[in-house]
């Protein structure tokens, strides 16, 4: 009886930990990355739930031979793509350089729990990061003041949100950015910004919620166009080029095959996710390609940060930039810790693997080897 009310009394005080947790998910432990497996890294699946029990699933990278607590690194990104893809390369890099790292699903996609599927939030996306640093702070091999963030595409967006949010991220990277929300409210270089419009868009997802009430089952709005029409903006071709082709095709992206729920995004109509990126003190590094048609959600995303504009004739609103005129980048703007870096000559794209090999790893490796 004395033995069963001591362990009773452990069990009480014992915090769960991830560890005590049991996966519900259905892991491949097979490599179906879309990149070559390095020698250079150990990798193995990993598993941790967000504060709203969702599970989600990541695969884990450490450098051979580490010794210590590493300075670590949560990668997620691009909107509508899975770890094996973009962010599972950004972490192999740079476990490959002395970090240890993780790339994870988000919520509702991939290998990562969550009903119904190809969901987004805002508000739970973002916590997928907070719950990525939840996981990393208490690895035995991780130093829990040395962890940053890199998010990718839409998951850059949510990563500085994610950064605002939480003192615990020391670094942040947003490469080839996205703001999901900001897309959504206004449309593409702000061609439907009105009222009249959003209230459209909203009349649209009542309606179709209705539809799906109705039919029991969630309408998917289809993933990165195919076959491709001539008429295709050209951006639209940058991203065929990635996700239906075997350059980054994987069976579980939704950019790659049937897309997200045509209703996934609807909260994305009402909740800026960058209103207090004023506010952030940690460092933050921007990465966009010259070219991309998504450029000006990271020069946004600056101007929100610093209240400077990159490219402007004002010399008093104007942050401090240094041209460089030869070389692989076309500009690098700094105010304080926060900086936005342009690549030359790349598209949106470009930034996702290493095809065009414009990814700046020596920049992403100095920054946070400084910062973290």
């Amino acid at each position: 009886m004395l033995m069963g009310l001591t362990l009773t009394a452990c069990n009480k005080n014992k915090q769960t930990t991830n560890e005590d947790m049991n996966t519900t998910l259905q892991l491949t432990q097979e490599w179906d990355k879309t990149f070559p497996k390095s020698d250079k890294v150990n990798h193995k699946k990993v598993t941790f739930r967000n504060r709203y029990g969702i599970e989600l699933a990541a695969d884990m990278y450490t450098p051979k031979k580490a010794e210590g607590k590493l300075a670590a690194i949560a990668i997620s990104g691009p909107f509508g793509a899975v770890k094996e893809q973009s962010s599972g390369l950004y972490a192999q890099h740079m476990a490959e350089r002395g970090f240890l790292t993780i790339a994870f699903d988000p919520s509702f996609t991939g290998e990562s729990g969550g009903e119904p599927r190809r969901m987004a939030s805002p508000d739970i996306n973002t916590e997928d990061f907070l719950a990525a640093v939840d996981f990393l702070s208490v690895q035995d091999n991780v130093d829990a003041e040395k962890i940053g963030i890199i998010g990718i595409c839409g998951f850059g967006g949510m990563a500085v949100n994610a950064a605002a949010l939480d003192p615990r991220i020391k670094a942040t990277i947003a490469s080839t950015m996205y703001d999901m929300t900001k897309v959504n409210r206004e449309g593409y270089f702000m061609s439907s910004n009105s009222k009249e419009q959003r209230m459209e868009a909203r009349k649209a997802m009542a309606a179709q919620r209705t539809e799906d009430f109705k039919t029991g089952e969630y309408k998917r709005a289809g993933g990165v166009i195919d076959p491709l029409p001539e008429a295709a903006p050209w951006f639209v071709k940058d991203y065929h080029a990635y996700y239906k082709t075997k350059r980054g095709y994987h069976e579980r992206s939704g950019n790659s095959n049937d897309g997200w729920n045509v209703t996934g995004c609807q909260s994305f109509l009402n909740q800026p996710i960058l209103d207090y990126a004023n506010e952030i003190e940690t460092p933050i590094l921007l990465i966009h390609g010259e070219k991309a048609h998504s450029r000006y959600f990271s020069e946004y995303a600056f101007e929100k940060m610093t209240g400077k504009k990159p490219y402007t004739s004002s010399v008093s609103e104007c942050a401090t930039a240094n041209e460089i005129p030869t070389g692989k980048y076309a500009g690098s703007y700094k105010e304080g810790n926060k900086e936005l870096l342009i690549i030359r000559d790349a598209s949106h794209v470009d930034l996702y693997d290493d095809v065009a090999g414009v990814i700046p790893y020596d920049k992403i490796e100095a920054f946070f080897r400084e910062n973290l």
